[in-house]
């Protein structure tokens, strides 16, 4: 396989605040292929939306990235750490090289102006168009995107569309200016089942058309199946497992990823039955759990071993990596254990 587009090592992002400091982001790795889709799954509040903020450089205060490499190859060759960026050098790539598409169209767009002049402000920064060049590409985009009369729409307020033609448009003012790395947070929130089929088809043709690199953001497990190569569970900041698509839906490792799925309802499952659940909920931030963050919530715990040591990331035969004691980790937990006590 070729050298990743994006490649990200130990991503931690923290919020400062009066009561403490939240660990939103605790040591997140992924690599993001041309071409191809990177799936990061799990409930809400796991890190994954702050995970995509960090990599562009936009966490709200008081959060901050205070560790980790972010590492993007630029079509030239370059490699650039994104961590290494201040602001302003961050908006050089922002369109350009990484966009992203905003999980709540409405609260992203400005009612205040037309869509075509905000899909335009992008292409007349990065592109250097005029007026009159940027309103062309803005309808072109449209087009692309499925918009129907482009030519007319591109003079619509955002509060004059649907939601799936808003989902549209933000696609189509994300790739306004080509990028290679396209962040789609959610991008099906809030959808009819029709329309978010057309959003995920929609995506699937740009990829194939563009070869774009898409990090795809998610706590449906049906569109990770039905759209990611590669796949990242996260629970409370950390990735617990990830593999491809295939091996984590047929053979999930993490106690966690076969919680997941477990709960997903098949054609298969007997008429009104419960479907399983997770015990228990994700922690508060500022009341994390000693040893493994998922321990409480575990059906298969090994008693203090998981309760008071963290299970290092360990790399399985068949190329995934999952924080568990139960692919590795345990005798050198238990001897770290038994020297803290000693």
């Amino acid at each position: 396989m070729a050298d990743p587009i994006l490649s990200v090592r130990g991503l931690k992002t923290q919020f400062f605040g009066p009561e403490g400091v939240v660990r939103a982001v605790d040591g997140v790795d992924f690599d993001v292929f041309e071409g191809r889709t990177l799936g990061v799954v799990g409930e809400s509040g796991c890190g994954k939306s702050v995970t995509a903020r960090s990599v562009l450089g936009i966490v709200d205060r008081p959060g901050k990235v205070v560790g980790g490499s972010m590492k993007l190859r630029r079509a030239n060759g370059e490699v650039v750490d994104l961590g290494t960026l201040t602001n302003e050098q961050m908006r050089k790539y922002r369109g350009p090289e990484i966009a992203l598409v905003f999980q709540e169209p409405m609260a992203s767009f400005s009612q205040h102006y037309t869509i075509g002049n905000q899909i335009g402000e992008g292409i007349k920064l990065h592109m250097g168009l005029d007026d009159r060049a940027a309103k062309k590409r803005a309808i072109e985009l449209l087009d692309m995107v499925g918009v129907p009369q482009p030519a007319r729409r591109v003079d619509d307020y955002p509060f004059q569309l649907s939601g799936g033609l808003r989902q549209r448009v933000m696609i189509a003012m994300a790739l306004s200016c080509d990028p290679r790395v396209l962040i789609a947070d959610e991008p099906t929130t809030a959808l009819d089942v029709t329309t978010q089929a057309q959003i995920l088809d929609l995506l699937r043709t740009l990829q194939k058309d563009r070869g774009l690199a898409i990090i795809l953001i998610t706590h449906d497990m049906g569109v990770i199946a039905e759209m990611a190569h590669d796949v990242s569970v996260m629970y409370l900041g950390r990735a617990v497992e990830t593999g491809s698509v295939k091996e984590i839906f047929e053979t999930p490792k993490h106690p966690y990823t076969r919680a997941l799925l477990r709960s997903i309802p098949t054609v298969l499952a007997k008429p009104r039955t419960r479907l399983p659940t997770i015990a228990g909920s994700i922690p508060h931030p500022f009341d994390r759990p000693k040893g493994c963050s998922y321990h409480p919530r575990c059906a298969e715990i090994i008693g203090a071993v998981c309760e008071k040591a963290e299970p290092p990331a360990v790399d399985t035969d068949d190329g995934r990596q999952v924080r568990c004691f139960l692919h590795g980790g345990m005798e050198e937990a238990k001897a770290g254990l038994q020297g803290a006590s000693a």
